[in-house]
């Protein structure tokens, strides 16, 4: 069945009618490109694109060029069921950089110095863990989280690895963050976000209340620290992206320090050091909590890109090497068996070739 597309013409969804040529400023207030050729990408490429979506299990697309909405696809307003999953690791990690340009957060503090602890104790070598460690998922305390993390091989056991040693994708650790950055700046994670980001992004679908009602989740019997779950629509989620890739302004004005972007998208850990060891193959590496795109596994449009990425298919992509941004969206539901799993999920491997038909449609445009 098709879903609403938007290809340069007359649309039904989002680019205005113009004979201008120009860009256009939507009612949402999204700067659009009116055709493909003043955009610089190729109408026959982005048909291509249309037709891998529309063959997939996308909900919504959006593809931002140069700061102007350049395709979308789908209902990229829709906020109801859009939970984005470990998309909120990267939303979390911009309020870090927030709260430490302001001097409330030292990432080089302890957790014994912070008096953390959690259910049956953490030991003194893993109170020893800082918050660098800790937001970059390299924290080695492989104590239990309050949700899965959905790494199905066997975690290391705790006392394996030191502090700042090993990197391990755990979420005892995200959530950590999440209950340490509420317990440091006296906010809650969703105040934060809406005075911080919703706010001056223009986000035109973030929604307080639900996510006081039903953000936080979790067995609080396993660990103390609740997840902080986000529900977003995917034109908010291309502001996140459009943020970082302007390098922490939006439209003019500092939201978080460019020293930060730099630094919170840098691989702390490569490619080659990325545990379980699977998570290798898509060639990644990590930084706070944003996956960061390793340049010899990518050609040189990716070369210093970076994702976030949920579960199901939530993705951020951000490319400042063509200056384009990508945000994409599944709709989880429950499922109970492999195959209705499937007619869910896009996978990092399904949404590359996405991505990939992008960058063909702009960069073979002549």
């Amino acid at each position: 069945m098709r879903k609403n597309a938007v290809i340069f013409v007359c649309s039904l969804f989002l680019i205005s009618c113009s004979t201008s040529g120009g860009p256009q400023i939507d009612a949402a207030g999204w700067p659009e490109w009116v055709n493909a050729k003043d955009a610089g990408f190729s109408k026959d490429g982005l048909t291509e694109l249309d037709s891998a979506v529309d063959a997939g299990n996308t909900q919504s697309i959006m593809v931002v060029s140069d700061g102007r909405v350049v395709y979308s696809y789908g209902d990229v307003s829709r906020t109801e069921g859009s939970y984005i999953a470990s998309v909120r690791k990267s939303l979390l990690s911009i309020l870090y950089g927030i709260y430490e340009a302001r001097g409330e957060i030292e990432l080089n503090v302890t957790l014994a110095d912070l008096g953390i602890d959690d259910v049956k104790g953490l030991t003194d070598r893993e109170k020893r863990a800082t918050l660098h460690d800790i937001i970059s998922a390299r924290s080695g305390i492989f104590h239990p989280a309050s949700n899965a993390s959905g790494v199905t091989e066997a975690d290391p056991k705790r006392g394996d690895h030191g502090p700042g040693t090993y990197y391990w994708y755990n979420n005892w650790d995200f959530n950590a963050a999440g209950g340490i950055f509420e317990k440091i700046t006296g906010r809650d994670i969703y105040d934060a976000f809406n005075d911080h980001l919703a706010k001056p992004l223009g986000m035109e679908d973030f929604d307080l209340a639900i996510h006081k009602e039903k953000g936080k989740s979790g067995d609080l019997t396993k660990s103390t620290f609740p997840a902080y779950h986000f529900y977003s629509s995917t034109r908010d989620l291309a502001r996140i992206g459009q943020l970082m890739i302007d390098n922490g302004e939006w439209r003019g004005e500092r939201i978080v320090s460019q020293e930060w972007v730099e630094r919170s998208t840098a691989a702390i850990t490569p490619n080659s050091d990325m545990n379980p060891e699977r998570y290798r193959e898509s060639g990644f590496g990590y930084g706070y909590m944003w996956w960061v795109m390793d340049d010899a596994h990518f050609p040189p449009a990716y070369h210093g890109g970076y994702a976030a990425r949920g579960h199901f298919g939530q993705y951020i992509v951000v490319l400042p090497a063509v200056d384009l941004v990508i945000a994409h969206k599944t709709l989880p539901v429950r499922y109970k068996t492999p195959e209705e799993y499937e007619a869910i999920n896009v996978t990092w491997d399904e949404m590359r070739v996405l991505v990939d038909l992008a960058l063909a449609a702009r960069l073979t445009f002549d």
